[in-house]
């Protein structure tokens, strides 16, 4: 007798939950957006597609809840004080995104401009 033929190793099929996107939620600087106007969230409409009727939702976390009970447990458990925590920290603006990968603009009367003006009137000088 003889072992097996195929090692016994785990593996995968490239389908890891962190790239999943099919139960992909909202990020946090659309959840910033909801956070300035969180009286649209506390009466919503019915709707029978969502969890308890569309009426437990949390806004922090962008998730539906089937009960009152559900939601009052979501909001003490580690998953929900993480999210504020992350909520904490000012979203993102356009100009830090553009700074990060290095094409943003420089500001007027930076370094950069003041090495610009100098080399034409150095050449009219000669």
């Amino acid at each position: 007798m003889t072992r097996y033929s195929t090692k016994r190793k785990h593996r995968n099929n490239g389908n890891h939950r962190l790239y999943r996107t099919r139960v992909y939620g909202r990020d946090l600087d659309q959840i910033h957006q909801d956070l300035i106007e969180p009286e649209k969230y506390q009466k919503l409409p019915l709707d029978p597609d969502l969890p308890g009727l569309g009426q437990n939702y949390c806004v922090e976390c962008a998730r539906h809840f089937a009960t009152d009970e559900a939601l009052r447990l979501h909001k003490r458990s580690k998953v929900h004080r993480r999210r504020l925590k992350d909520l904490k920290e000012p979203a993102y603006s356009q100009e830090e995104a553009e700074a990060a990968v290095n094409i943003a603009h420089p500001k007027p009367g930076t370094s950069s401009d003041v090495n610009q003006n100098q080399e034409p009137q150095a050449i009219m000088a000669d």
